[in-house]
């Protein structure tokens, strides 16, 4: 056995259910704990997702006895030089499977090659490793009905039983040399409220939503005038809880309601391998068949963007939506799609635009999911919605916020509106109440536009 481990933590950051650290605690007597603030990492998630990742740090070092060690810069660099000046002979990681996190590991892994060392792979932010369940020719899933079910079948194993105590830490104070130890940066200016950060806020989240919440999920999920859903996926995006935990805890409960909501656990790891098959599709059209669709463009584009992102369409419950993201850094995931749809098909602009503002502004984004999320509702991507399926804005608020709760709580402009009336206040007797738009599109006009747009397409397919 070797004297000394590095474990290098990323979306990982909590003590229990961790296989690194039985993978580390084997190979040797003793281990530092590493995270790296990596620039290209940092500068695209916007100054929520950075506050979080911070205060997670934070709680993460307070569970380790104050032995992480925190250093910055790129991975390919200052992984193996923590190595070398702790002597280390292996770096333990839970496998990364994003387009990013894929050419990282490879650089440093490579470094450590280079030097007799080892990258070790245990585990993955997912129950199931992307790439790990395929269809019978091998291939990977394009459609997530047959996915979830081999996926299921596929299973997972039980969650690890670790702690802080697992592993035995070495005090990064007596290390020699290597990269300089920072410390967690300062919280950034984020006018939204975040949720609590650290394992135990997630457990504790988690414990309250399997109480009170998971029983209802299946019927109050879709309605965002409620506290319907369970608000997990900042800790899933961070790793400060794994699925792997939240899925045994589901098993021995059974409803519809909790169905549903491992089925939503699903979708996240189905579109983590979409992603990991098509690392392109983070970017660009999954069907590239919708290279062909027109998309506006010019100076009315760019003001309609800009309405569309300041919550001030005219369409009270897309407003409401883009006005939560703002004020939560979050957004219920029916508003995501009924934003997304007003977006790419009232307003005919690119898919991507809308995709880099949530990631811009969520707590909780996460690449696989945003981008394939989008390109659902866009209907270039897998298994999408037809496109044909085009929300109707004023039918999508009176059917998941029939008394308005919702949109008056984010709209104040129109809190003096009762009922249902909120989602069409250009009919109110006294027309549009003072301070809130008249509708920058007419969304029935615009269907046509872009089902006509959409023959574009259907032409490229042949």
């Amino acid at each position: 056995m070797s004297d000394t481990a590095v474990v290098w933590f990323r979306r990982d950051l909590r003590v229990r259910d961790q296989p690194t650290f039985l993978a580390a605690a084997g190979a040797a007597r003793r281990s530092l704990a590493l995270f790296v603030l990596d620039p290209a990492l940092l500068g695209p998630s916007g100054p929520a997702r950075r506050t979080f990742l911070y205060r997670s740090l934070r709680a993460l070092d307070r569970d380790l006895g104050g032995r992480l060690l925190v250093v910055r810069g790129d991975p390919a660099d200052v992984v193996p030089a923590v190595v070398a000046c702790v002597d280390a002979a292996t770096v333990h990681v839970a496998a990364d499977f994003g387009p990013y996190g894929v050419r990282r590991d490879e650089a440093v892994e490579k470094a450590l090659v280079a030097e007799g060392l080892e990258l070790v792979r245990t585990g993955s932010p997912y129950a199931v490793a992307p790439g790990r369940v395929r269809k019978g020719d091998g291939e990977g899933f394009r459609v997530f009905t047959p996915f979830r079910r081999a996926w299921a079948e596929h299973g997972w194993r039980a969650p690890a039983d670790t702690d802080a105590s697992t592993v035995t830490w070495l005090d990064p104070a007596t290390r020699r040399g290597g990269p300089r130890a920072v410390s967690v940066p300062e919280d950034e200016q984020v006018d939204a409220d975040l949720p609590d950060a650290g394992e135990d806020a997630a457990l504790a989240r988690w414990h309250e939503f399997l109480d009170a919440g998971v029983s209802g999920y299946g019927s109050d999920r879709n309605r965002p005038d409620r506290e319907g859903t369970s608000r997990m996926s900042v800790y899933l995006k961070y790793g400060v809880i794994h699925p792997r935990t939240m899925l045994a805890d589901l098993a021995s409960r059974r409803s519809s309601s909790t169905e549903t909501y491992r089925t939503e656990l699903a979708w996240r790891e189905f579109y983590a391998d979409v992603l990991f098959q098509r690392p392109d599709s983070a970017r660009a059209n999954y069907d590239s068949a919708f290279d062909a669709l027109p998309l506006a463009s010019g100076r009315e584009a760019q003001v309609r963007f800009d309405a569309w992102c300041e919550g001030r369409t005219g369409y009270p419950i897309v407003d409401a939506g883009m006005r939560q993201l703002r004020e939560q850094a979050w957004m219920h995931n029916r508003l995501r799609m009924i934003v997304a749809s007003f977006l790419v098909k009232d307003l005919h602009l690119p898919w991507w635009r809308g995709a880099r503002h949530f990631m811009k502004l969520l707590v909780d984004g996460d690449l696989a999911s945003n981008q394939h999320g989008w390109q659902w509702t866009a209907g270039s991507g897998t298994d999408p919605a037809p496109y044909f399926r085009i929300f109707n804005p004023v039918l999508q608020g009176e059917k998941f916020d029939p008394d308005g709760e919702y949109v008056r709580r984010f709209v104040p402009e129109l809190r003096g509106v009762a009922g249902k009336a909120v989602h069409q206040p250009w009919m109110l007797p006294g027309g549009v109440p003072d301070g809130y738009p008249e509708p920058i599109v007419d969304h029935k006009a615009e269907r046509q536009e872009a089902l006509a747009r959409y023959e574009r397409v259907k032409a490229a397919r042949g």
